[in-house]
């Protein structure tokens, strides 16, 4: 099962230890391209996708497409407390 994770590419604080021990974590340069980065990333295989909160307010296609998609898991990150 392959995992992906994507951020704001101007998030330095989530994800982190994702990045540090190689795994795919994608950096999108505005929180508008996140539908777009998803698409390819599902079309790559990937079944587990990890966004940050930050990000994913902006996606439409995580309610009207993947909600009920059992072979997609979408994850939203809860957003840290600082």
């Amino acid at each position: 099962m392959k995992i992906s994770w994507i951020k704001y590419e101007k998030d330095n604080k989530d994800f982190r230890i994702a990045e540090r021990l190689g795994m795919d974590v994608y950096r999108i340069e505005t929180p508008e391209e996140v539908d777009n980065k998803m698409s390819e990333l599902i079309k790559e295989n990937y079944k587990t996708i990890v966004l940050s909160n930050e990000v994913a307010g902006f996606s439409e296609d995580i309610i009207k497409k993947y909600q009920n998609n059992k072979d997609i898991n979408i994850i939203i990150s809860p957003r840290r407390q600082v």
